[in-house]
């Protein structure tokens, strides 16, 4: 009998045996059941976290709900992270395999890498730090440096951000170094309003304070009454008078283009013209002499 029908014999005698099936189908069962409570214990950890925060929700202390969000969606992660990978090395401990060479293996290999991953490190550090001290979260509307538009996603390395056109921007964390967030305090929509110079300025103040005064009933994005400021600028054709309204967060865009539309009907109304270009010929010649 040659080796490789030595070899064969030897594989199909261990399959027949009794004892090779048994801790095989142990085997088995004890996957299965790692998997099985692995899923569990996730989804009981996530309703415990999101309680949690349910909780922090009603009590006089609790932060603020952006950031909640994003912590939540984070422990979320860690979460399944940490427990996938526990179950990870149960398995291999089931198939046999030495975990604890494995584990030192591999904390050799991450210290080699670590050495040469100091930018991955920064990236890390970068997202605990964005989070904790809650300088932007999920939904908010930042701009960091060329890039601008509202987050997507806030990860450990990275933060996605989708741009009003549809572009979605990844950025490491450790390159985010000034942001702008315009999502935090109230905005301020600022509108002017050009009348024609020969118009009746105070005629044209009294109408548009009236209407400012009703504009929070209509807008619930409006804070409080918008201000009339007076005439910010003065031409030869018009005097423009200037408006401030303060606004919900990334909502001033819209109520200026509302504020706009309103006193255009408003000034209609009361016949109030606004500037129109106006043409004026001169003519150099002269009629001749008979």
């Amino acid at each position: 009998m040659s080796f490789t029908e030595k070899g064969m014999q030897k594989i199909i005698d261990k399959f027949q045996n009794e004892d090779t099936w048994l801790t095989m189908g142990e085997g088995l069962i004890k996957i299965i059941a790692i998997l099985i409570i692995s899923n569990i214990l996730i989804r009981i950890g996530k309703v415990m976290i999101h309680n949690i925060f349910k909780i922090r929700n009603r009590s006089p202390f609790r932060t603020v709900e952006r950031r909640e969000e994003t912590l939540s969606r984070l422990l979320d992660s860690v979460l399944s992270y940490v427990v996938y990978f526990i179950s990870f090395l149960m398995i291999l401990s089931v198939l046999t395999i030495d975990v604890k060479a494995l584990l030192a293996g591999a904390g050799i290999v991450g210290l080699a890498v670590g050495f040469g991953a100091q930018s991955l490190v920064k990236d890390i550090l970068s997202g605990f730090f964005i989070i904790f001290e809650d300088q932007f979260a999920v939904g908010d509307h930042i701009r960091v440096g060329e890039f601008e538009g509202n987050v997507e996603t806030i990860g450990l390395r990275t933060t996605k951000i989708k741009s009003w056109t549809g572009e979605v921007h990844i950025l490491p964390n450790g390159s985010i170094t000034q942001v702008t967030n315009f999502s935090i305090n109230n905005s301020v929509a600022v509108v002017d309003v050009a009348i024609a110079y020969g118009e009746d300025v105070e005629k044209a103040e009294q109408v548009i304070g009236e209407l400012l005064e009703t504009l929070p009933d209509h807008y619930e994005d409006i804070i409080k009454t918008p201000e009339l400021l007076g005439i910010q600028n003065m031409s030869s054709t018009e005097v423009i008078l200037r408006i401030v309204a303060e606004t919900l967060p990334m909502k001033q865009v819209y109520i200026s283009r509302m504020i706009r539309k309103e006193i255009k009907l408003l000034l209609d109304q009361h016949g109030i013209e606004i500037p129109l270009p106006k043409l004026v010929a001169y003519s150099n010649s002269t009629e001749p002499k008979k």
